[in-house]
């Protein structure tokens, strides 16, 4: 008996000798993990992670992402949210940061870091890339319109003149527009307050201290009504949504121009593969009135990678994050989905598109913030709405840009 009781007590540390002293499942949510273009990053950030901590899992779910901060919210808040999630930078991490963990230590090369930040200069998510808005056109549609396709519009005036002959050609609106959620409005106040807003006056917009309703804020939301009244969008451009409808519009030639992304999707890899990298063409938006002698590019860390304060694995969940930003899995994701990385030891020289090429070198020099993503999370809900009002008709600048004061002033504890 006491034979077989040596032998049981023997089996028993070999076992614990062989298998993980502790292992756990790691949840990821984001809403990219279902995105063919994103899959074999994602494959890849999971292969490294697990071969490093053996034992360990890694499970990503992908929520909807019209819905996401909402779903996201409500499971922060049940003290039962995912161990890492996506975020996009801007206000939605600083809506967050009471929820998320200081990640400061691992900034090390890695730009557009000034988006994941809290007001206390703290790291709060770990950018993957670095996001922007151009304007892309379709040469094609741009010939049969009796434009140069090789001379995209570098003025207000310039512009004008292409959309009024896109619209006489009568084929195609001039920009496909998706403004269902209120993201067409953003990106449109974000192109043009990138050339319209001194460095100051974008600083001062993200603190709350320049008004929705000064000169500089009203004239963007003008321009807003005035592309719509000139009948530069699609019909119902508010029942449209933005992802994809809008760039589906875009890729199937029904629309001579889309402001678009610089990185990951509904971007220049996407459209290239849809209209030909040959067909396609690319410039920054003009706006109405210029701060500046060039144009300027909005830009800002894209998406990131934050840990929650409340996981059960912090430490784990940390590492998991520090994976999904590292220069392996993110070089992947650069040469398959065509993203512009926020590491800066990543190397880009696949990127052999003449569009991101162009982009590439506006980033050089003609880079500014990204404004719709320095405000409050309370004045991007608002502004969704107002744009909506404003597109049809339902509002005045005067009373939206009141509004938004409103909720601006309240945001920012007024």
């Amino acid at each position: 008996m006491m034979h077989i009781v040596k032998l049981s007590m023997a089996a028993a540390a070999l076992t614990a000798i062989a298998a993980p002293a502790f292992s756990a499942e790691l949840t990821v949510w984001d809403w990219k993990s279902g995105d063919p273009a994103a899959a074999s990053y994602i494959q890849a950030a999971k292969e490294k992670f697990e071969a490093e901590n053996p034992g360990d899992t890694v499970n990503f779910v992908m929520q909807p992402h019209d819905q996401y901060y909402t779903i996201l919210g409500t499971a922060l808040a049940s003290g039962k949210g995912p161990d890492v999630f996506l975020l996009h930078g801007g206000a939605q991490t600083r809506a967050r940061i009471p929820a998320l963990v200081d990640l400061s230590a691992h900034s090390e090369n890695l730009v557009g870091t000034a988006d994941f930040e809290g007001e206390d200069g703290k790291l709060y998510a770990l950018p993957i890339t670095i996001q922007g808005f151009v304007v892309y056109y379709n040469k094609e549609l741009y010939a049969d319109a009796g434009l140069d396709p090789e001379s995209p519009p570098q003025t207000w005036d310039e512009l004008v003149a292409v959309c009024e002959a896109i619209k006489e050609k009568g084929d195609v609106p001039c920009f496909a527009m998706g403004n269902k959620e209120g993201f067409g409005a953003e990106f449109l106040l974000s192109s043009l307050a990138a050339s319209m807003l001194t460095d100051e006056q974008q600083q001062a917009f993200a603190d709350g201290t320049l008004k929705w309703s000064s000169p500089e804020i009203s004239a963007i939301l003008q321009t807003w009504v005035d592309e719509g009244e000139m009948g530069w969008y699609n019909k119902g451009a508010n029942s449209q949504a933005k992802f994809m409808d809008e760039y589906e519009q875009f890729m199937r030639s029904d629309a001579a121009n889309v402001i678009g992304l610089i990185s990951d999707v509904a971007h220049w890899k996407q459209f290239d593969e849809f209209l030909g990298a040959d067909n396609l063409g690319v410039f920054i938006h003009p706006a109405p009135e210029m701060a500046f002698d060039k144009l300027r590019m909005p830009v800002s860390g894209g998406i990131g990678y934050g840990v929650n304060k409340d996981s059960e694995h912090p430490e784990l969940a940390e590492k998991l994050a520090t994976t999904l930003a590292d220069p392996e899995p993110i070089a992947v994701f650069v040469n398959d989905a065509g993203v512009v990385p926020a590491s800066t030891v990543v190397d880009t020289s696949s990127l052999s598109s003449p569009s991101v090429i162009e982009i590439l070198g506006y980033l050089n020099d003609q880079s500014a913030p990204t404004a719709h993503s320095s405000v409050t999370a309370e004045e991007l809900a608002e502004w969704h709405r107002q744009s909506q009002l404003l597109l049809n008709g339902d509002t005045t600048v005067e009373e939206a840009a009141s509004r938004m004061d409103d909720v601006q002033a309240k945001a920012h504890g007024g």
